[in-house]
């Protein structure tokens, strides 16, 4: 049951980093191992300005690829986005993204703790998760400084 938390300090508004998150069809250009992604709801409250997005992630390498869904939270008030899975190989999924201005940058707070239903592969994850999560927050942070580090 792989767990962990990084903490990034991001030179762009706390708004644009959250609108990257929250944009889940371009996670195959940037995100490492993810070959495709596929949104089947969105819907944002007038109101509060939350979102809930219903969305497919298709991770793969070499021989390996599986496609997941996944139940996605943005909290305007919170400034948090909180993932759960609803389908796949996982047998579950939690993933939150806490974010913060500091000055004119921006702080994520990035946790994710999941199992996969699959037992030899669950062992297989822990031995390299740390490896595999820290190129996935990197990817984010070079794709959040490739798209706003002017703004």
């Amino acid at each position: 049951m792989p767990s962990a938390t990084i903490k990034k300090k991001i030179s762009c508004s706390k708004e644009n980093l959250i609108k990257m998150v929250l944009d889940i069809e371009k996670y195959p250009e940037f995100v490492p191992w993810c070959i495709g992604s596929k949104i089947h709801s969105k819907l944002e409250m007038r109101i509060s300005g939350n979102i809930e997005i219903i969305a497919d992630l298709t991770i793969g390498k070499s021989f390996f690829n599986e496609t997941y869904k996944s139940f996605v939270v943005y909290s305007k008030s919170e400034d948090t986005i909180q993932v759960t899975n609803m389908d796949g190989p996982l047998k579950y999924l939690e993933n939150n993204w806490f974010f913060k201005k500091i000055g004119n940058d921006s702080e994520v707070d990035f946790q994710v703790d999941f199992e996969l239903k699959n037992t030899m592969l669950n062992i297989l994850m822990e031995k390299s998760f740390n490896i595999g999560l820290n190129k996935i927050a990197d990817s984010f942070e070079k794709r959040a400084i490739e798209l706003f580090e002017k703004t």
